[in-house]
């Protein structure tokens, strides 16, 4: 059995990527050949459970830009002491449905915190403890909002509802990261079609697990 992975999921809003992680799962299981734990961010705890909440929720819309990319990263510091490293050391795969990049793209980005900020606040948090892979999900923003309002008006939630300028400066935080982070982050194009992109991510983590093991 090939040693525990850590795989994260990534993209902006309406990528697809609960579509994608339903898909492909089961066959992360097959090629890793071992048990598999799917959990989420901000979440997979109910501390980071219950900061979720306050970071969703419609009566958060006054919350401060810091306090908000603290707030994520103070989640993620519950989620990895509490789910994913626990995981790991029972030799189960870890997959990740978003993880350190997000707060990247959404604070340090889309907020206009900057990366370097973002970036260490969460080294402080995880201890730099990172993905092995991270499928990142793009598609023009245009895109993913129209399929957000086409497929899911009853769970558009408080980032969701930010203007368009916000939404592409996620998209641009997260293209630099695909560039500065090339060896770790493998990008698929999101924008064809669903049984397309699901077979582009099975390859992509097939092709990862057969040179690591």
């Amino acid at each position: 059995m090939p040693a525990p992975f850590f795989f994260s999921f990534e993209g902006p809003e309406g990528a697809g990527k609960t579509s994608v992680l339903t898909a492909v799962l089961p066959e992360i299981e097959k090629i890793v050949a071992g048990p598999v734990l799917l959990t989420r961010e901000p979440g997979g705890t109910p501390i980071a459970e219950a900061i979720r909440n306050i970071l969703k929720s419609d009566e958060s819309t006054g919350m401060d830009a810091r306090t908000e990319a603290l707030l994520f990263a103070a989640a993620r510091r519950q989620h990895l002491q509490e789910t994913i490293l626990p995981a790991l050391a029972r030799k189960q795969t870890v997959v990740s449905d978003r993880y350190l990049d997000s707060s990247i793209a959404y604070q340090g980005y889309g907020r206009g915190l900057g990366y370097e900020t973002v970036w260490d606040i969460n080294q402080f948090a995880t201890e730099g403890f990172m993905p092995d892979m991270t499928i990142y999900l793009d598609l023009p923003v245009e895109v993913g909002l129209a399929r957000i309002q086409a497929n899911r008006q009853d769970k558009i939630d408080r980032l969701d509802k930010e203007d368009i300028d916000f939404h592409k400066r996620v998209r641009e935080g997260y293209l630099s990261l695909a560039d500065r982070f090339s060896d770790r982050i493998k990008t698929i194009n999101a924008d064809q079609a669903l049984d397309q992109v699901i077979a582009d991510v099975i390859d992509s983590i097939k092709q990862y697990v057969e040179v690591h093991s």
